[in-house]
């Protein structure tokens, strides 16, 4: 199994959300988060003052996949959340020892 951990734009997030669905991506987590990488953030002008933000608004999706359909869902995400844009994000894999429903105890893929 392995854990894959996206870092993505927010609006690009329903795109990301369905094409994963049509693959049978069957659960993943999202959280709203903010950051920011080499760019280093932004400046933005509000009522003619200049402002520095710090910290980028984005969407991280945690999903469990098998070892089989990784790439699949890897290559998604990329082409999906692409703009080509400075900030599209980053894609983490990790692999996974071990998974377990708390309801019933199931393990493994079983648990997905």
């Amino acid at each position: 199994m392995k854990k894959i951990e996206a870092v993505i734009k927010p609006f690009k997030l329903d795109d990301v959300k369905e094409a994963l669905n049509n693959i049978g991506v069957n659960g993943m987590t999202i959280s709203e988060v903010k950051g920011f990488g080499r760019q280093r953030g932004h400046k933005e002008i509000y009522r003619g003052a200049e402002y520095q933000v710090d910290f980028v608004p984005k969407i991280l999706i945690g999903l469990v996949v098998d070892d089989d359909l990784s790439t699949r869902v890897i290559d998604i995400i990329k082409d999906t959340a692409k703009t080509g844009t400075i900030g599209d994000g980053k894609i983490f894999v990790s692999s996974l020892e071990e998974t377990i429903r708390i309801r019933t105890g199931e393990t493994g893929l079983n648990a997905i």
